[in-house]
């Protein structure tokens, strides 16, 4: 059932003869789990902690309920569900092939009765397994039930597409079966306006992933991505490390591109990339200026501007002083980073 040196690190003594305190460190699993297998499993780590065998009260360290996967069922006028293959998709509406008729749409558990069951292994088919895995944490936050809906899956497959020519390019663009090559705009310098959004990205996938924040995560490397196909040069180092970001959400296309780049080892054995803090922090900031409450525009000033400074680029602005002129500043409002509110008379 078990192997002897798993059993050890639950159940086997210390050199001095003390238990090892063991244990899971996190227990990621559905909420209906609660009455099946958690109480099952708790229930028997309570005998043995009881007859004292193991040290921990609780089993697992950490428990996490993740939400449910639904999906759209679509009915006719009788109440039928109509199965996926009889649907006639018209913009954001569902038509029945054979009638013409509009059905109605609901956000429905799976069910082979309602025909509203996704099999996984037509979306790897056309779109590919890291495309699924992307979506699936996309969706939402991971504690949250959200509904399939396979015409959005759109959005990340072009992500990595995006991604994908970042690093090659096509070696005869009139010609999609010549192959690929590296990127030219591939250099050994670091950009700048890429280094400190990278190190943000770092920082901000590392958080998420401790938090399983997975769909924000995601969205900062759309941010990267998107910068990143702006410049017109790209440093080797910074997109190394972002496939190193990239590896665990979507383990295929970079473990390829890594080899494109010419390693020979797998990225999976790759360390997590590190982050400078310093170049977390914006080194200016955009804030709202307001007069009475109502926004009369914006301003970039220092990150750490004083609120003595802020106010003073604020009444600076020509068209805040254009808005002051002959009305006495009775009082201010400073709001770090978000906005400023002058308060005249």
């Amino acid at each position: 059932m078990i192997d002897p040196q798993v059993e050890q690190y639950w159940l086997g003594r210390r050199a001095d003869g003390s238990y090892k305190d063991g244990g899971v460190d996190l227990y990621l699993g559905g909420a209906e789990h609660a009455v099946l297998h958690l109480l099952y499993a708790r229930f028997w780590h309570k005998v043995l902690y009881d007859l004292g065998y193991v040290t921990a009260p609780e089993p697992f360290a950490r428990l996490f309920n993740q939400g449910m996967i639904q999906s759209y069922a679509y009915q006719d006028s009788r109440g039928a569900y109509i199965p996926y293959d009889e649907i006639e998709f018209r913009g954001e509406d569902a038509y029945r092939k054979k009638t013409g008729e509009k059905l109605t749409a609901a956000v429905e558990k799976m069910s082979k009765s309602k025909g509203n069951v996704v099999n996984p292994d037509a979306i790897i088919q056309e779109y590919g397994a890291d495309t699924l895995r992307l979506y699936e944490m996309y969706m939402g936050p991971l504690e949250a039930s959200k509904p399939w809906n396979t015409r959005d899956i759109i959005g990340v497959h072009r992500l990595l597409q995006r991604i994908w020519r970042l690093v090659v390019e096509p070696v005869d663009a009139q010609n999609p079966d010549a192959g690929w090559r590296l990127n030219p705009r591939i250099g050994d310098e670091d950009q700048p306006q890429l280094e400190r959004l990278l190190h943000k990205t770092i920082r901000k996938v590392q958080e998420d992933i401790e938090r399983f924040a997975f769909n924000t995560a995601i969205a900062q490397m759309f941010v990267w991505t998107q910068q990143a196909q702006k410049s017109d040069r790209i440093g080797r180092s910074q997109i190394e490390r972002f496939l190193r970001v990239l590896a665990p959400f979507a383990p295929h296309i970079a473990e390829e591109l890594w080899h494109r780049l010419g390693h020979e080892t797998t990225i999976t054995l790759e360390p997590w990339p590190e982050y400078d803090p310093a170049l977390t922090v914006d080194e200016t900031v955009e804030i709202a200026v307001q007069i009475n409450g109502k926004v009369r525009g914006r301003i970039t000033i220092p990150a750490d501007a004083s609120e003595d400074q802020i106010i003073e680029a604020a009444r600076a602005d020509e068209r805040i002083a254009t808005a002051l002129s002959g009305r006495q500043l009775r009082r201010t409002i400073v709001v770090p980073r978000r906005l400023v509110n002058l308060i005249v008379g």
